[in-house]
């Protein structure tokens, strides 16, 4: 790949919720496992300012972006043996709605087809969210 940039897929859902409501029911780590179904069953426990869980292949540790006015959600996942992947999420308003992106980066051993499999997931990921959200509205 041309100049160390990886590949990258950029999943996204509009929702029918205003962003800040929206942001402010899924910013905490706590609620992560709601809707996202790799941490659902993998006893995620806060230990300091991390975070820790059980991943398919051992335990994982996963750092989350503060509290902030601006509807960022990224963390970061630590693998074990140094592999870490940064896992971009936002809620951008849209007019009386929102859109939640989520950015999937390519690792430069992956192949596509695990590539296509993570992206699958994540978006059913995002759809759970999604009804979540919608169901979940004040």
């Amino acid at each position: 790949m041309n100049g160390g940039v990886r590949g990258a897929d950029h999943q996204r859902r509009d929702l029918c919720r205003d962003w800040c409501e929206l942001y402010e029911r899924l910013w905490r780590p706590e609620a992560f496992p709601e809707w996202a179904s790799g941490l659902s069953e993998a006893g995620l426990e806060q230990d300091g300012e991390v975070w820790r869980a059980r991943g398919p292949e051992g335990p994982v540790t996963i750092r989350f972006t503060g509290h902030n006015p601006f509807g960022i959600m990224d963390h970061w996942v630590e693998l074990g043996g140094g592999r870490e992947v940064y896992v971009p999420l936002r809620v951008i308003r849209n007019g009386e709605g929102c859109l939640v992106t989520l950015t999937l980066f390519r690792w430069p051993e992956m192949s596509e087809d695990s590539f296509a499999a993570d992206a699958a997931w994540i978006e059913r990921d995002l759809q759970t969210l999604k009804k979540l959200a919608e169901e979940s509205r004040p």
